[in-house]
């Protein structure tokens, strides 16, 4: 397993400098300013992620003003009360996007918003609050609590709203094949918990965010 510095050297290699591979890395937000985000802001990037899904980012990000407008704002509570008949004439509104499961979706991770904001103050709170050695824990207890949010969707919903993790890329798992952690993309826990061991050495190594690390090692895989 190469070192950080190691893999840096190589990045700034192929990109053509410090400076380069600098302006390259995710904008990520503090602890406190997750924290302090709100629930709907929170609940907005959780249906935005469900839709992108096998969608052109860009098509789903045009429409979004008119998600906004259909679902209030996103308000978590109101969202949670909409009933079935609510949701279906949603499915006929040509300024959204029309699959009844996503749009279903909305409401379901409502509810799990809701939820946990009684338990721990407020969702910004407890996405703040987890540990980033174990942000494969977090991605598990998305999938379970939420609603498709399997897959890359919990990573990524995670990377939208700044909040610090790794994302498994296909650039992201050649590079940790080049260094024997994984022999494939890793879905199995014991992969998964692999993947977590190098990566919090790496940041024990550099001082970096998740990240960090994760576009850095994507940048080392040459075309």
């Amino acid at each position: 397993m190469r070192s950080f510095e190691e893999i840096n050297a190589i990045a700034e290699l192929h990109k053509g400098g410090s400076r380069a591979v600098a302006a390259l890395m995710p904008e990520l937000r503090s602890r406190a300013a997750l924290a302090q985000l709100g629930d709907d802001r929170f609940l907005s990037e959780l249906a935005r992620r469900v839709f992108r899904a096998g969608l052109k980012h860009a098509m789903v990000d045009a429409k979004w003003p008119a998600f906004e407008q259909a679902f209030w704002g996103f308000d978590p509570e109101k969202v949670q009360l909409m009933s079935d008949e609510q949701l279906e004439r949603l499915a006929s509104n040509p300024a959204i996007i029309r699959h009844l499961g996503k749009i279903r979706s909305v409401r379901a991770n409502a509810v799990m918003v809701t939820q946990t904001a009684k338990l721990h103050g407020s969702f910004g709170r407890f996405i703040a609050e987890w540990p980033s050695d174990d942000i494969i824990g977090l991605w598990a207890w998305l999938k379970k609590q939420g609603n498709q949010l399997g897959g890359h969707s919990g990573a990524r919903f995670l990377r939208m709203v700044g909040k610090d993790t790794f994302i498994l890329t296909d650039d992201v798992v050649a590079a940790l094949k080049h260094d024997g952690i994984v022999s494939k993309m890793p879905t199995a826990k014991k992969d998964l918990v692999r993947v977590q061991e190098a990566f919090n050495l790496w940041q024990l190594e550099s001082g970096l965010p998740l990240a960090f690390i994760s576009k850095t090692l994507s940048l080392t895989v040459f075309d």
